[in-house]
Order: C-alpha cells, then sequence, then structure tokens
C-alpha cells in the first residue's frame, strides 16, 4: 500500500543523481514511504523540471559532474525555487555540505545511511515545508487584512491547521506566537509535556524573517553531558575517545536560522555556563578546539519543569534562566481548555482515518461526553495517542465509549459481550480488545499488528500510532521481533 497524499500534504519528493542505480534505489524507498518520486540525472535537468513542477523536497547528492550538489543549492536558492533540500554527502565533504546549509538546504545525511533514517529526514523536511508555505499565506493575508484597514490593525491570529482549539487560551497564545515571530529574540517555552511546546516553537520559526534559514533542534535529556557539548558545538577530531571525523555542532548547523533545545533544564550545570555565553555573545568553540567561531541564530528553548524551584534546587543557572526568558511564552495544558477537546480529537479522527487508509471514522456521543470529563494529564499528546489507538483497533466507522474506557483512568474493562462489538474477526487485530489482557500485552500486540498491517514498514507503522520511529524500534527489541527492512547504504 502507498500513503494516500492530501491537499495539505502533496508530498512531492525529486531525487537528483548521475548514478542509475543509486537514484533509483533512493526513489523507490521513498515511493514506499507514499511520497510522489520524480528522478533527474542532473543538476541542469533538475532546474529545468523544478521551474515548471515545484518539489517538498529535493534529495541531491553532492558529487556529480558538471554541476555538483552545492552549486545546485546555490542555483536554487538565486532562482527561488521553494523546495525543501537534503543532500546526501560522505564523511569526507561534510565542510561542503555545512556550506549548502547555509544556502538553505535543511539537512544532510551521511553515507552509508540507512531507510530510516532517510524516511525520517524526508519527513521532518517535509513538515518543514508545509509550515513554511503556511507562515508565507499567513504574512500574505495579513498585509491584505492590514491593507484593507483605515484604522491600525489589531494582531491577527496564526491561521495554523495544527494549532486546533477555538478557546480564548488558544486565541492568546496565537497572537503572542504572532507578536514574538516578528523579533528575533530569545523565545522560553513552557508547558506541561504533551502540550505543544515544539509545535510553537516550529510556528514561531516559521512566520519569522528567519523562515528560509534551518530550524536545527536538540533534544537535550536524551544525551549525556560530554555528548550534548559536541552536539551543540561540534568537535574536532581527536577531542576525545570516539571523534574519529571532525563534527559540526547543531549552532553552527542553525547559522542563519533558529535552533530550537527541546527541554534545556536538563543540560548539565557546567554545560549550562558554555551556554550562556553563546546566548550573550552568539560565539563558541569546538570541543578540543581553540578556534571562536560566530554564529547568527535565534534561540528557542522549551521546558516542562518550574524553573524557579529549579533554580532554588541549584539544578539551573539564575542568569541562564533570564537569558532564555527574553520573551516567555506558557502553552497551556488541555485541561485548562476543555472546550477544545472535542475539536481536537475530530482532528485527530481525520488524521489518522487517512494513515490508515480508512474511510472517515466518528466518535458515539457518549465518547465525546467520556472524552470531556477526563482532565487528561498527558495532554494533548494523550489525545492524541488514544484516538489513533481507538482508530486502529476500531473496525467500524463510530468508536464506541467502551472502546475507549480501559485507556482513562478510572474507568472499568470491557465485558466479553462488548469485546465481540470491537473485535476484527480472522484479521491480526483479533483479541486486541480484550477485557482481560494487561495494557503492556494490549500495547504489544496492537504494536505488532499495525507493523503487520503496513507489512513490515516501520515508518508507516510509526506514524499511524502516533509515535516515533525509534521509539516504535525499541519497543519492537524488547518484543524480539525482527525487523524486515535491511540497513540500506547508497552506492556512489
Amino acid at each position: 500500500m502507498s500513503r494516500k497524499s492530501t491537499p495539505s500534504d502533496p508530498s512531492r519528493v525529486l531525487v537528483v543523481d548521475d548514478h542509475p542505480s543509486a537514484r533509483e534505489a533512493v526513489a523507490d524507498v521513498l515511493r514506499r514511504a507514499g511520497y510522489q518520486v520524480g528522478t533527474c540525472a542532473s543538476a541542469t535537468e533538475a532546474l529545468a523540471r523544478l521551474a515548471n513542477q515545484p518539489a517538498n523536497v529535493i534529495v541531491t547528492d553532492l558529487q556529480m559532474p558538471g554541476m555538483d550538489g552545492l552549486q545546485f543549492i546555490r542555483e536554487v536558492e538565486r532562482r527561488r525555487l521553494h523546495g525543501e533540500i537534503v543532500m546526501i554527502t560522505a564523511h569526507a565533504s561534510i565542510a561542503s555540505a555545512v556550506e549548502a546549509m547555509r544556502h538553505g538546504a535543511f539537512d544532510y545525511i551521511e553515507k552509508p545511511f540507512d531507510v530510516m533514517e532517510l524516511e525520517r529526514c524526508v519527513a521532518q523536511a517535509c513538515e518543514r515545508h508545509r509550515l513554511r508555505e503556511q507562515g508565507a499565506r499567513s504574512r500574505e493575508q495579513r498585509v491584505r487584512n492590514a491593507s484593507q484597514q483605515t484604522a491600525p490593525c489589531s494582531v491577527l491570529p496564526v491561521p495554523c491547521s495544527t494549532m486546533i482549539g477555538s478557546s480564548v487560551a488558544m486565541q492568546e497564545l496565537r497572537e503572542r506566537i504572532v507578536q514574538v515571530a516578528a523579533s528575533d529574540e530569545t523565545v522560553l517555552i513552557c508547558g506541561e509535556s504533551g502540550t505543544g511546546k515544539e509545535l510553537v516553537a516550529q510556528t514561531i520559526h516559521s512566520l519569522s524573517r528567519r523562515a528560509a534559514g534551518p530550524l536545527v533542534s536538540l533534544n537535550c535529556p536524551v544525551l549525556a553531558s560530554q555528548l550534548t557539548e559536541s552536539e551543540l558545538f561540534g568537535h574536532k577530531r581527536g577531542a576525545f575517545t570516539g571523534a574519529e571525523v571532525d563534527r559540526t555542532g547543531r549552532f553552527e548547523l542553525a547559522h542563519g536560522g533558529s535552533i530550537l533545545l527541546d527541554e534545556v533544564t536538563e543540560i548539565d550545570l557546567n554545560l549550562q555556563a558554555k551556554l550562556l555565553r553563546v546566548l550573550q555573545e552568539r560565539s563558541f568553540e569546538r570541543v578540543g578546539s581553540s578556534e571562536t567561531m560566530h554564529v547568527d541564530v535565534r534561540v528557542l528553548a522549551t521546558t516542562n519543569r518550574e524553573l524557579t524551584s529549579e533554580i532554588a534546587a541549584g539544578r539551573f543557572r539564575e542568569d541562564l534562566y533570564y537569558r532564555l526568558a527574553v520573551v516567555p511564552i506558557t502553552v497551556p495544558p488541555l485541561r485548562e481548555r476543555p472546550g477544545d477537546v472535542l475539536e481536537l480529537a475530530d482532528h485527530f479522527l481525520e488524521h489518522a482515518a487517512a494513515r490508515l487508509e480508512r474511510g472517515p471514522i466518528e466518535l458515539q456521543s457518549a465518547a465525546r461526553d467520556l472524552l470531556c470529563k477526563y482532565d487528561w494529564p498527558g495532554n494533548v499528546r494523550e489525545l492524541q495517542n488514544l484516538i489513533t489507538r481507538a482508530c486502529v483497533l476500531s473496525q467500524g466507522r463510530v468508536i464506541q465509549v467502551d472502546l475507549l474506557r480501559p485507556w482513562i483512568a478510572g474507568a472499568r474493562p470491557l465485558s466479553d459481550a462488548q469485546v465481540a462489538v470491537f473485535r476484527e474477526p480472522a484479521s491480526n487485530y483479533d483479541g486486541l480488545a480484550a477485557g482481560n489482557m494487561t495494557l503492556e500485552e494490549m500495547e504489544r500486540r496492537m504494536i505488532v499488528a499495525t507493523l503487520e498491517r503496513f507489512g513490515g514498514h516501520r515508518a508507516r507503522a510509526a506514524e499511524a500510532l502516533g509515535i516515533g520511529i525509534r521509539t516504535l524500534s525499541g519497543k519492537l527489541r524488547t518484543y524480539g521481533y525482527a525487523p524486515r527492512e535491511k540497513d540500506f547504504a547508497k552506492a556512489g
């Protein structure tokens, strides 16, 4: 099965490579992931094609005869051919990849790479393209509205389709985003886990004057202190054990754009002092180097912690807090905007049904009442995962209330009679809703069944389940499930 494209996500990709086998291998991987893929054997051919057939994402090799990948990217920039660029490069050409990103390339992939890495990078580039196009339409609309008014117009809300909610809290949040996006100041985005802080950061960047530049993110909690420093600032070969080649850090990659420090409070105290200097001077040294590097970067940071408490406990520097919180934004938890629950649920239903390639799916009226009575400690992410899970397990077009009860705190399990309503006979999903099954076992069966529904395609299964590919892969390793896809190394 191929993923169906929608008007909001046409997913057009152009692969540019002079090696036929390598070109078709990349194209085949992306076609299987559901993208509309075209191919070109040279940069010159690609430029001619892009003039008439724009692409969301351009995947190009660096080493090509005639016009190479770097010249190609510069020409794309000069001609204002809209599309995110992903460059394929070898270790020896990292400097060229960094130069490409300074000319607007979204990201680069080092050879050899596997299928998951390619799909992840292209998916992120497609999302970046969507946000940029959305931001451009927003700016055009604000200009048109302003020109039609005789009196100074008030700040307009962000018409962002993924920032769902009509509550006063969400209207105020969208207005604040528009105000903040117009400046170049550092932004600290606070809120509980699952509220959508990363989406706020992406929207700020897409509406800013830096929208044409990269948005580079770092998930701070997942790395050890030394690795975090290397990821942020880069390192020189031999700087520490395992540093076999020079590495470009995230700040350098974000030059001309923005950097997102996700959950910044998880950064080690010693490293916080170095981060403070970057915020003050926009300069740093790579690990193992004495050469000072200067960057033009806007810093966006998120946290789910109460920073005053972290400062009092000695876990976060007070001076760093004041540097980060130049413009603070708080994302409200879902329990403080209950009127948005059903609006969000309908949005997630539509998208989950599209990912699963099913017809319209609705919620029973009792199910809608149940969602409204719940306080959603996991916020929007919990609601999205619940709706996705229900869409996967429900065969019919109406999701019944008792299918949702086991996943909402304090709800009773399903009875045997209710199980029969939701079961898919003679399918991989048979028995998933059994009331005597533990939540862990239900999750395991659902994940494996979803993977098998998509023929072992991890990226599409993860998207349907509403989780990341790494999360899916980790759970499959725990289950002892052997993945179908092999590592994919690009030739040439």
